[in-house]
């Protein structure tokens, strides 16, 4: 059983909780330690420097946040299974805690499938996520000239590849930004604040079951063996995430597919960026 890592509630009610997760040196320390504008925590290119996790709390135009630190995500090769395993539990156990999380990716190394999954499991847990590419002005600088003089260069990632990569949860924003410059971090908080507030979001039966009438007649449910799929009626069931009930003949026929139509058509009527949505179809008299 691990302690609880803030027993003294310093912060506010309404404050947004943020955990930065990524794999370490992406530069999680550096952002932290940027934004709280203090050395909170030592920071140096050794994977596992960050020992403990400590949360921040900070102000920003008069939003309080608090920063959930989490000692990073390590390699097997690098440490013993055990600190993997304690590691990536501490990752998980962030997310948990979390109302925004922030997926921290270093440009000069792209995506990997330490990223993917924790990045997974915030989209499971329907967090409101929002997607940092760290040192792109370095990729940027020297991403042309280092293929053009070595065909083997080292791995450099383009902003099309990372939207492949992230396509299970495309509904998370990217912002680029350098946590030791602090360059685009406002953006970046703007885009945490966004997304909390569409994550929370709650829209009105009436509304939805207007969109949804317009949804079935654009395009219709789709039928099998001369059965169609009907679509009664629509309800928002709960928010954090966004969470939809749809009542309908048969839940057979309501593929994933149409599921997600319905889906866009949600986000294209809500927005509902940087947040996951569930769609639960219920059968009547269920």
């Amino acid at each position: 059983n691990m302690p609880d890592e803030n027993p003294q509630r310093e912060y506010s009610e309404d404050a947004i909780k943020v955990a930065v997760i990524g794999k370490p040196n992406a530069g999680k320390s550096s952002l932290v330690n940027k934004i709280a504008g203090e050395q909170r925590m030592i920071v140096s290119n050794i994977a596992g420097t960050t020992r403990d996790a400590v949360d921040t709390v900070i102000e920003r135009d008069g939003q309080e946040y608090v920063l959930i630190d989490t000692a990073g995500i390590r390699r097997k090769s690098k440490v013993n299974e055990q600190i993997e395993k304690y590691s990536v539990l501490r990752a998980y156990m962030a997310v948990d805690r979390a109302d925004v999380c922030v997926i921290m990716i270093d440009a000069t190394e792209g995506f990997t499938e330490q990223d993917s999954k924790v990045a997974g499991y915030a989209h499971e847990q329907g967090k409101a996520s929002v997607i940092a590419i760290n040192k792109w002005d370095a990729v940027e600088k020297d991403g042309k000239t280092r293929q053009q003089q070595n065909k083997n260069a080292i791995f450099i990632p383009s902003a099309k590849k990372l939207e492949v990569d992230f396509s299970f949860m495309s509904y998370a924003p990217f912002v680029f930004i350098s946590a030791l410059t602090g360059q685009r971090v406002d953006k970046l908080f703007e885009q945490i604040k966004y997304t909390y507030s569409q994550n929370i979001r709650r829209i009105s039966t009436g509304t939805l079951n207007d969109m949804l009438g317009y949804a079935t007649a654009r395009v219709q449910p789709p039928s099998d063996k001369g059965k169609r799929l009907k679509l009664y009626y629509m309800t928002q069931a709960s928010a954090k995430p966004p969470t939809f009930v749809i009542f309908c003949n048969d839940k057979e026929l309501f593929h994933y597919s149409y599921q997600r139509y319905i889906e866009n058509q949600i986000r294209e009527s809500f927005g509902l960026d940087g947040t996951p949505i569930k769609i639960i179809a219920r059968e009547r008299g269920e």
